[in-house]
């Protein structure tokens, strides 16, 4: 384990977050760390240890739009899907982190590094803020619910704080992290959404592409092998 990063070398926006969440970031991170202490905490290192990685690099959401992408009917909200995480890594991964350049909680302070260490989750590159998990899914979830009955739909984003909270009860990103990731991926999906409806109301309406995006479906190569 590398040596804590001393206050002092925090960037103005990393020491501003730092202050303003403090005692929001302890209390949450505290809450998940007495589930981890309590009778159930087997349990819950097992679920959150396996259940984050489903927004690892934002793989898991980007396959599922690829998959809507294959279908006409569901084309749009895959294209969506993957504008959203896309645009939320540009934001995320190229500008935002870098520029905060928030440490990790384990690298912040003692208390921090003992209940991460108890966790037993091992140490991430990058920074912290915003929470790239948290920021991937969020981006993919508001297509979804856009395009879809408001009813139904406002369920996807019990994903992103599920997300969310497994990037909490390990230790590897404050809670203010996890607001800053739901924040920026938000916009990301938001603006995802816009793109693509506007591609479809002016663009793929006309032309071959336009042909083929808007009329093609992957179970038509399997009618015809039916009908051949």
């Amino acid at each position: 384990m590398d040596v804590f990063v001393p206050a002092e070398q925090f960037s103005a926006a990393a020491q501003w977050l730092n202050t303003t969440f403090q005692s929001f970031d302890y209390k949450i991170l505290e809450f998940y760390h007495n589930l981890h202490a309590g009778s159930m905490g087997p349990f819950f290192d097992f679920f959150n240890k396996y259940f984050t990685r489903l927004g690892d690099g934002g793989i898991f959401v980007l396959a599922i739009g690829l998959i809507l992408l294959l279908f006409k009917k569901s084309r749009k909200i895959g294209m969506g899907m993957i504008g959203g995480v896309i645009i939320g890594a540009l934001f995320t991964n190229v500008a935002i982190k870098n520029v905060v350049a928030r440490p990790r909680p384990y690298k912040t302070t003692e208390i921090f590094w003992q209940w991460w260490n108890a966790v037993g989750h091992g140490e991430e590159s990058e920074f912290s803020f915003p929470s790239g998990h948290t920021t991937s899914v969020a981006a993919a979830m508001w297509p979804v619910f856009l395009n879809c009955k408001k009813q139904i739909s406002w369920l996807v984003f019990l994903f992103v704080i599920a997300i969310g909270a497994t990037r909490n009860y390990i230790m590897v990103h404050f809670p203010s992290d996890i607001l800053g990731g739901i924040i920026v991926g938000s916009i990301a999906g938001i603006l995802s959404y816009c793109i693509v409806k506007a591609l479809y109301d002016k663009v793929f309406i006309k032309g071959k592409l336009g042909n083929v995006i808007m009329t093609k479906d992957i179970r038509d190569l399997f009618k015809k092998k039916v009908n051949a």
